[in-house]
This record gives C-alpha cells, structure tokens and sequence, in this order.
C-alpha cells in the first residue's frame, strides 16, 4: 500500500469514533485531508466541526459541512488529527503544517483525541522531525538563544507565518526522553506561543496504518 493508502485507511477507521449529533474537533495536515473527505459521507449525522486551521476550515465547508468557532461550542466528544511522530505512550510531535496552536487548543477540549498516521510516524523517542514552536515575532532571535541553551538546533521557518500572524522555530538535535518535561520547559520561555510537542495532553488513541491493516493503539502511559 501506498502511504496516501494508508492515509485513507486510518481515515476511514477514524469515522467509527465520531459521536453522531455531536460536534467534531478536526485537525490539519494531509492525513486530516483524508479524514475530512470520510467525514464528508457521514455529514448528516453530525452536528458539525471546530476545525483546527483555515485550510482545514475551507475543506471542510466545501463538503457542506458546518464548522463554528469554538467560543460557541461547549462539547467537543472527540478531537481527530494526524501527528508528524508519535510514541506508543501517546506523546506526539506536531506543527509541520504550522497549525500546532489552534491545533493544541481543540485538542484541550476535545474530550477524547484520535491519532491517525501511517506506520512510519510511530517512533521509539521523539525528535528525529524538527520540533516546531511558534513564537512572537520580536521574541524570535531571544527564543531562538534559549532553544539552544536547551540544547536544540533552530531554524526559522522563513517567508511562513502561522494563521496567528505569528513565525515558526523549527528545532532540530533533540532526542526527546522525557516529552512532558521539555513541553513545560519550552512553554515557559516568554515569547514562546506554543511548543508542537503534545504529551501533556497526548494521545488517548493511535490508528496506525500498516500493510497488515489498521493497528489500534491505547497508550496506557502519558
């Protein structure tokens, strides 16, 4: 199978999650595409979406699907979206399309949160993919100084600005060991807006796409 192929697999197996007359937390990124374009099939039996970016917002209403903004829904059942690495304790890596802080935001909410991804985002310890951390614009060179005290490579994403109107530290040499830890860590340097690591707030389910079909995981440690 191709990985578009197992793309489209995880998505389908994603749909059996969604809580019929309920709103749907959706993420971003190609993996999210595939599972928009199931959602689609099952649109009248929702009450719609709160989507996580402005690409995944246009999709989405280009299916006919409602999408509000989140300030007006009080419950999000499940939140579903791809991740660029995850662990099998649930701890992820996100932001490669930039939409790590809206994407953080719905996931808080979301009650429970459904990582879709193909057999090659699985990995033993996170930080072979460039970290990303969005980050004021006038904090960016002084961010960029405490990454490396932290001991991390970064680079700015140029000629990117997030849909925040914010700029993106790609953060590159990390071998990350304890995920919740440097979360907090990296949270806490003024002018960081948010970091794309998600362990404090992992993942509750894993739908992996494999050749042998879709493996699910429960990540029993956070």
């Amino acid at each position: 199978m191709t990985q578009d192929e197992l793309k489209q697999a995880v998505a389908r197996e994603a749909v059996k999650y969604v809580v019929p007359g309920a709103w749907v937390g959706v993420g971003s990124g190609s993996t999210a595409n595939c599972f928009i374009d199931e959602l689609a099939t099952i649109k009248g039996r929702i009450k719609g979406a709160v989507s996580s970016s402005v690409k995944s917002t246009e999709r989405l209403r280009a299916h006919g699907i409602e999408v509000d903004e989140l300030n007006n829904v009080d419950d999000v059942p499940v939140y579903i979206d791809g991740a660029d690495e995850v662990t099998e304790h649930g701890a992820m890596i996100k932001g490669g399309g930039g939409a790590l802080t809206r994407e953080k935001i719905v996931a808080a909410v979301g009650r429970k949160f459904v990582c879709i991804v193909d057999a090659s985002k699985l990995v033993p310890v996170l930080g072979k993919f460039p970290l990303p951390v969005e980050v004021i614009p006038m904090a960016r060179s002084y961010v960029a100084r405490e990454l490396v005290h932290l001991g991390g490579q970064p680079a700015w994403r140029m000629g990117f600005t997030t849909d925040n109107g914010n700029v993106i530290l790609d953060v590159s040499g990390l071998s990350i060991t304890d995920p919740v830890a440097l979360e907090t860590a990296i949270n806490q340097i003024p002018g960081v807006v948010t970091v794309g690591l998600f362990a404090r707030r992992g993942a509750d389910v894993i739908l992996l796409g494999t050749e042998g079909g879709v493996r699910t995981l429960t990540p029993s440690v956070r």
